[in-house]
């Protein structure tokens, strides 16, 4: 961030309040050596992890399992925030486990005989919030 650009910084903890405000988030991953992004519904761990639901042979779940991914999640408003979570992305193998998200996980937005959850470890947690709908350069313009 820029000194006076109009945004703050926000720590950790309130970067991992704010996505539970909105459904829906971005995957940003690698497709055939270029940035993709896909809109996905998600939910957070208690411990941050970023989780999805998907069909088991789709090509987000095959390209995504074991690479480092980033998560986006925002409120695209004029006082608006961004937070952004970094980390590996693996397929939830543990039978136990897959048992339990899908009862408490996000729920997937069409029906598949064999559904995947993937789970993003939080290990880099960025954000920003617009500070006051100004900067160094005046304010903004009112919508």
């Amino acid at each position: 961030m820029y000194r006076n650009d109009g945004f703050r910084d926000l720590q950790r903890q309130a970067c991992l309040r704010l996505p539970a405000k909105v459904p829906v988030g971005r995957i940003v991953y690698t497709r055939h050596a270029l940035p993709a992004a896909l809109p996905v519904n998600f939910c957070l761990e208690a411990d941050g992890a970023v989780l999805l639901r998907t069909a088991a042979a789709s090509e987000l779940a095959c390209a995504i399992d074991g690479a480092v991914v980033a998560f986006e999640v925002d409120a695209a408003t004029h006082s608006g925030w961004s937070v952004v979570v970094t980390g590996s992305a693996t397929v939830v193998t543990d039978p136990a486990e897959h048992e339990r998200l899908a009862g408490t996980g996000p729920r997937f937005w069409l029906p598949s005989p064999r559904e995947v959850f993937i789970r993003i470890e939080a290990e880099l947690v960025t954000g920003r919030d617009l500070a006051d709908g100004s900067s160094m350069y005046g304010p903004g313009p009112s919508f």
